[in-house]
């Protein structure tokens, strides 16, 4: 879908520059080669993407003007409707709002989309580091103690997927199997929190 939209808007401006949020280059491979882009696509297997833009699901889309200033927040976007029946939002709203703002500069508005992105809490903030700890762990084969501090990051910082689901590669389970239906369950059962409703309960 990106390397499709570049090729419509890349004369105009327009770059995507996808970051794939895995443990290892090669896991991310089969998806990039088969999309073929000529865009910028880079895999974070450090989650540092994620963690300075406060990215707490995927897919997020974050729109960042030719100054470097980010100009539209994070929010959880799709490039199809394949998935359509799980996550209920259509690709097609978004996909046109991208258009506009190349075209027109006109940036679309969203109850979904953060007028400002929230700082990161303390405990959001302690749970970055407890991945990065095991993380760490973890390549170093110690896992038993990587489980422990990839448990503890999740228990501070519940609403990010990217913690949370974003660990079940690495520690050996399937993020479309069983433990991943409980995330969203547990996700489900706290009102769906995302972006927008994390930044209105902080006052941003």
């Amino acid at each position: 879908m990106w390397q499709a939209l570049y090729e419509e808007l890349g004369d105009e401006g327009f770059v995507p520059i996808t970051a794939a949020l895995d443990a290892s280059c090669d896991d991310a491979r089969p998806f990039i080669e088969k999309a073929n882009p000529t865009h910028p696509s880079v895999i974070d297997t450090e989650h540092v993407v994620a963690h300075r833009y406060g990215m707490i699901n995927v897919p997020t889309v974050v729109w960042i003007d030719e100054q470097g200033v980010i100009v539209r927040p994070n929010t959880a976007e799709y490039g199809t409707d394949v998935f359509l029946q799980f996550h209920g939002r259509e690709s097609g709203p978004f996909l046109d709002a991208v258009r506009a703002w190349v075209k027109t500069g006109e940036i679309a508005t969203d109850k979904t989309v953060p007028a400002h992105m929230p700082p990161p809490n303390p405990d959001e903030e302690l749970a970055r580091a407890e991945f990065a700890v095991a993380w760490s762990l973890h390549q170093r084969g110690e896992t038993e103690a990587a489980e422990t501090h990839f448990d503890r990051a999740g228990e501070l910082s519940p609403n990010d997927w990217t913690i949370r689901r974003g660990s079940m590669p690495i520690r050996g389970k399937n993020p479309m199997g069983p433990e991943f239906f409980e995330l969203f369950q547990d996700w489900e059962s706290r009102g769906k929190p995302d972006y927008a409703k994390m930044a209105a309960e902080r006052g941003c």
